[in-house]
């Protein structure tokens, strides 16, 4: 084994290694959220407790969005967007986490208070 074939492989291991050590830390700092923000067009609408099972319909002139809150997470089961990306994003329940619709200036949102 040549010796700068040697150091590439010890550095893509303490490249991973780091990324480990970085996700296990963002993972154990990450809190459940108590509220879901609903912002949109950059300003906050609604927010409901995260403890209590809905599913609202966030209008915005001719946009909808279906936003369901049960079992401990939130998602987005319905909208007229054209891409649909925030109905395929998985459900949230994290503090910081988020799902955004761009299309409708929506942004979801996982809050502490």
């Amino acid at each position: 084994m040549n010796k700068k074939f040697l150091h590439d492989v010890i550095l893509v291991g303490v490249i991973l290694l780091a990324a480990a050590i970085v996700f296990i830390i963002f993972k154990a700092n990450q809190q459940e959220g108590k509220f879901v923000k609903i912002i949109v067009d950059k300003e906050v609408k609604h927010c409901y407790n995260f403890n209590k099972d809905a599913e609202l319909v966030i209008k915005n002139g001719e946009n909808t969005n279906t936003l369901v809150i049960k079992n401990g997470e939130a998602y987005i089961s319905h909208a007229n967007c054209p891409d649909k990306l925030c109905v395929e994003h998985r459900p949230i329940s994290n503090t910081g986490e988020v799902i955004v619709c761009l299309p409708h200036k929506l942004v979801v949102q996982i809050a502490e208070e």
